[in-house]
């Protein structure tokens, strides 16, 4: 069985094994002090999880907002004077 938890002081010593197993395997805990401290990940698992599920123009599409009248037009006032 592949291990997926590491020491800190094994993952410094053992940092190309511990990418390795990143890339190819799965997610790769660190523990410092007893402690859950990081998770390794592949860079494409990485871009994943980051990736939005929806486009920006989708967003907005689906909010809650998108049937209310709101008022977007501009206040073409001139800017009030003030003394310096």
């Amino acid at each position: 069985m592949e291990q997926n938890t590491w020491q800190l002081q094994d993952a410094k010593s053992k940092f190309s094994q511990l990418v390795d197993s990143a890339m190819h395997h799965r997610p790769q805990f660190v523990t410092k002090h007893g402690s859950n401290a990081v998770v390794i990940i592949s860079f494409e698992e990485y871009t994943k999880f980051i990736k939005p599920k929806d486009d920006l123009v989708m967003f907005l599409r689906s909010s809650p907002l998108v049937d209310s009248d709101l008022d977007f037009t501009r206040n073409k006032d001139m800017p009030r004077d003030i003394e310096l």
